[in-house]
């Protein structure tokens, strides 16, 4: 999505809000203190780590740098294989999701228009792959489980399987909460605001679709934000008080990814900021239980 004028106008007017006018020059500033912070605070990370898991770990010895590329090109192929498979089940499920799609979310039934020879063929592509990603998206995590295993105590390895599961669940979650909740508030308010300036619309189904599998797959990912969180606490990389000392600058910059993910509109800026907002907190949350919990 681009970022129009009335982007501008919101990050700007929120910047405002979080730091204050007089504040603003210090930004820079502040943040370069932090990501100092942030890197003295994982300073010798990597050394301790490895000198604690020497005993349980694979040694260089036993795997070779040629070892591990060969290992790693092995689960590419593998990661490959299972996402062009994926695609062809996605093409086989591509149409009665496209007619799904032409039909839901809308405030009433219109009639969709390709304007470009090969719309009709690309939007049949992005849907199958579409599908095909989310499908293949547990089979990418495990082997990227796989290829790190043998670097990891047998603890960590319980405790990083369980994370595929999760980050599974939390994307299908996102993606639904786009989907049902975010879109349909977008599309009615649009298509208001059109009815109200005595405006016609006249949909692309290519322009339509992009939106909306922009948007099913962006929240997808970004309701990772607590695995992530919870992930980086265990590896001593952050903290619960560092997340908390740079809550407003997390702010900010959740109100910049909501306004490059979402249409040029106040309305939809909003709606997108607030369950980031409430997914950094939850993140916290997180990382104050498992900070400790932690030995």
């Amino acid at each position: 999505m681009a970022i129009g004028p009335g982007s501008i106008i919101f990050i700007v007017g929120a910047a405002l809000v979080i730091f204050g006018p007089k504040k603003l020059p210090e930004l820079g500033k502040a943040a370069g203190d932090t990501l100092r912070e942030f890197k003295n605070a994982t300073k010798g990370l990597i050394d301790d780590t490895t000198k604690k898991s020497l005993p349980t770990r694979m040694t260089e010895e036993e795997m070779p740098l040629g070892g591990h590329i060969r290992e790693l090109r092995a689960r590419l192929i593998i990661c490959i294989l299972s996402l062009f498979g994926t695609f062809l089940i996605g093409l086989l499920f591509a149409r009665p999701v496209l007619v799904f799609l032409q039909h839901d979310n809308l405030p009433k039934a219109i009639t969709f228009h390709i304007f470009k020879v090969t719309d009709a063929f690309q939007i049949y592509m992005d849907i199958a792959f579409v599908i095909g990603l989310i499908l293949a998206l547990p089979i990418v995590l495990l082997q990227l489980w796989l290829f790190i295993k043998p670097g990891l105590h047998p603890r960590e390895q319980k405790m990083t399987l369980r994370y595929i599961p999760l980050i599974f669940c939390l994307f299908l979650i996102g993606a639904g909460f786009s989907y049902l909740v975010i879109c349909p508030f977008i599309i009615t308010f649009m298509f208001e605001f059109s009815a109200r300036i005595a405006v016609e619309n006249t949909i692309g189904l290519a322009t339509y679709l992009q939106f909306l599998l922009k948007m099913v797959t962006a929240f997808g990912f970004l309701f990772q934000l607590p695995v992530v969180i919870m992930f980086l606490t265990r590896l001593h990389l952050i903290t619960p008080q560092f997340l908390r000392k740079v809550r407003k600058y997390a702010y900010f910059i959740l109100l910049i990814l909501a306004a490059l993910i979402s249409p040029p509109e106040l309305m939809s800026h909003l709606l997108i900021t607030l369950p980031l907002i409430i997914l950094y907190e939850i993140g916290v949350l997180i990382s104050s239980y498992t900070y400790s919990k932690m030995p």
